[in-house]
């Protein structure tokens, strides 16, 4: 169950040669992949690009009519080694996952892949996660691009310019022999556009006769002596051959060149920003018209001298606007400009942040200080409000779990045991739980990567009155920490405490199914238990919990502390999405009110005449949905507990205020919808005998 169904956008990617596509970006990526005879795509969800695997699973049927082979990865790893095909059979192949944590899962099969080459087009399809939305550690992909000679686009934002660098993609990949990446940063991947399609195209050759016909060739076999000629032919013959190809079709676009004796060089991703920000400064149009020569690099890697050198020619400075550091491009650029003899000033960091997202607001400032500098700048051209006036007037606001989510009450009880036991050493994970390293549990010292949380902890492994604990999710532990975490503990006898969060989804990536979702899941098998896993790999001691029974919860936590068995302790934790149930049930219960079936929801509340205004509960839980009001007594003047509309009755509130015993003040009402007689007699029932021993003061009846 994904975050969001495309399963009806998805009949656009059968509109054949002139018509007009309209959608999104991502869409217009897996229409691209289609036009241009992809054989199989493969990929692991992640941030931007989740949405391009939830369009490939609901266009399986599609793809499977041309041909064309769709898996979901277990992880990054799986999906580069896919590409394995177009190794030594001429076949495109196409894998997609978010960078650069994706990136580095997959370094080691990308590494090989880069120096065997390939004969069919691989295309990697990347979700470059950088700047102030990233969920990730700042890196920039261009790094490893270089590293392993793999080439790097960057296209423009626009629909037309993503459909053709996914066409001319594989083109330069088969070209050189090389696999190709290409960058989707978040605007592009949810930019709305259109363009004119081209009939979807059946793979030319085959996965099914290159099993009929295999073939391998001795020179593309990862051992020496292959792998020393590999590294000659990259440079010698796939690099000259990429650089020909980029050069003779133009990939890289030059705008209002000639019009000033300024220019910008800038990455092909940020060139909306750039002309919006030249359009606020008074030196573009509202079409794209720029006074400011342009060269535009949708191809970022390799880059061509040649290039550089021609559009510096003749002009006083360029600015090179390269986002992060190290500044690779104005590096290189620099390299040209000086072999060439050319005394064209260089700008790049200075007027421009060596680190961050080029934001509007950073762009402009950084564009009007580098044009004023050059007598380029407007008097009309104002400046923005300084960032700093929102950082005084807006709080931070760090990241949480979601209201309802089946994770608070786990940390709630680790935080109430900790009061107990004393602080806990625990090693925390990439996922939903991730958010328990923050306010107001502030759970967990190090975030290590997707799946490592109980790797992360192995240096804990030492002889201690104390036991150390570490966090996993259920999607982490199929990416990789069933071998780097559980597999491992059982190896070295660890006697440490792991605890699997078992939400049944892919939650933080937009809710994907996963191999112990417990749903009937189209194409795979689900249903793989968690429990049967460990025990397969050596655990003796698992036990599994409801995450909302906080005394279970705590209970058998310091068991798991306190033990006298030696080894590995796996807590299963189970407690289903919230917002991947209210998707679920949220139709079923739409549909039944509108049948005029019976359908009891549950809310919870504060009696405000009860609450003492201690708000440890919301300290404890930090739901969204528990916030503080005014207290309704006018003679009171601390604020009182208050659940807001947006309760989805998961009872944790309830239940970190009993398990902490802090106070009756939580109450539980069932909201009826179409109710029946009996619900109405009952109803009636309550309010006399409450209007009786309340007196006159108590209000009339309510009607259902």
């Amino acid at each position: 169950m994904a975050e969001r169904s495309f399963a009806k956008e998805v009949e656009s990617l059968r509109l054949g040669a002139g018509e007009l596509f309209e959608g999104e970006g991502i869409l217009a990526v897996t229409k691209a992949l289609l036009q241009s005879g992809v054989g199989y795509v493969g990929g692991y969800q992640g941030a931007p690009v989740s949405h391009l695997m939830d369009v490939l699973a609901d266009a399986t049927d599609i793809m499977g009519e041309l041909g064309v082979h769709f898996e979901s990865s277990a992880n990054e790893a799986t999906a580069a080694a896919m590409l394995a095909a177009s190794v030594n059979y001429p076949i495109r192949g196409a894998v997609t996952w978010k960078s650069t944590v994706g990136t580095n899962v997959a370094s080691d099969a990308l590494s090989n892949l880069a120096s065997a080459g390939v004969v069919g087009g691989a295309l990697i399809v990347l979700g470059e996660d950088y700047g102030e939305g990233a969920s990730i550690m700042q890196e920039r992909t261009h790094a490893f691009a270089m590293k392993s000679q793999i080439w790097l686009l960057d296209p423009r934002p626009n629909l037309p310019c993503l459909v053709q660098a996914v066409e001319q993609g594989f083109e330069l990949s088969e070209a050189s022999n090389t696999p190709v990446m290409l960058m989707m940063r978040i605007r592009a991947c949810h930019v709305v556009g259109r363009f004119r399609t081209k009939d979807n195209r059946r793979p030319p050759f085959t996965l099914r006769q290159a099993m009929d016909h295999p073939t391998r060739t001795f020179d593309r076999i990862i051992l020496p002596p292959s792998t020393y000629a590999q590294e000659r032919a990259k440079i010698e013959q796939r690099w000259p051959a990429a650089e020909k190809f980029i050069r003779e079709r133009g990939m890289n676009e030059f705008f209002a060149d000639g019009k000033a004796d300024i220019g910008i060089v800038l990455q092909g991703g940020l060139y909306n920003t750039v002309l919006r920000t030249l359009e606020r400064l008074g030196l573009a149009d509202v079409f794209g018209e720029s006074q400011i020569p342009l060269y535009v690099l949708n191809a970022t890697y390799p880059l061509l001298g040649e290039e550089f050198v021609r559009f510096a020619t003749g002009k006083r400075a360029i600015l090179i606007v390269e986002e992060g550091q190290p500044e690779f491009i104005e590096q290189a650029a620099s390299l040209f400009l000086r072999k060439a003899d050319l005394q064209t000033r260089i700008v790049g960091k200075g007027p421009l942040p060596m680190a961050g997202e080029y934001t509007g607001a950073v762009l402009f400032a950084g564009l009007r200080q580098f044009l004023g500098e050059y007598g380029f700048l407007p008097e009309q051209a104002k400046p923005l409000l300084p960032a700093t006036q929102l950082i005084r007037n807006v709080p931070l606001r760090p990241s949480g779990l979601c209201t309802g989510c089946p994770e608070r009450p786990l940390f709630a009880s680790m935080k109430l045991l900790a009061r107990e036991l004393g602080p806990m050493q625990v090693s925390a994970d990439i996922g939903c739980h991730s958010f328990a390293t923050l306010p107001p549990f502030d759970i967990g010292g190090s975030i290590m990567g997707y799946g490592l949380g109980a790797a992360s902890g192995a240096s804990f492994n030492i002889p201690n009155e104390r036991r150390a604990l570490s966090l996993m999710g259920d999607g982490g532990f199929w990416h990789n920490g069933l071998t780097s975490g559980i597999g491992n503990a059982v190896f070295n006898q660890h006697d440490g405490v792991t605890i699997i969060v078992d939400n049944g989804y892919s939650a933080a990536t937009g809710g994907q199914y996963i191999p112990s979702s417990s749903a009937e899941v189209k194409n795979r098998h689900a249903r793989n238990r968690i429990e049967t896993a460990v025990r397969g790999v050596g655990v003796e001691w698992v036990r599994t919990i409801r995450t909302y029974d906080m005394r279970q919860a705590m209970s058998v936590l310091k068991e798991a502390l306190q033990t006298r068995f030696v080894g590995p302790k796996i807590i299963i934790a189970e407690g289903e999405c919230q917002l991947n149930r209210q998707r679920r049930i949220a139709p079923l219960l739409k549909k039944l009110v509108g049948q005029g079936k019976r359908v009891v929801r549950e809310r919870f509340g504060v009696d405000a005449d009860v609450c003492t205004g201690d708000h440890s509960c919301v300290r404890l839980s930090g739901c969204p949905s528990l916030t503080i009001k005014t207290h309704p007594d006018p003679l009171r003047r601390d604020p009182v507990a208050y659940v807001d509309n947006s309760c989805v009755g998961c009872g944790v509130c309830g239940e970190v205020a009993h398990a902490a015993v802090l106070c009756p003040s939580f109450y539980r009402a069932d909201i009826i919808q179409n109710p029946s007689g009996w619900d109405r007699f009952v109803h009636a029932l309550r309010m006399g005998i409450i209007r009786l021993l309340g007196g006159r003061a108590a209000p009339a009846p309510e009607r259902l």
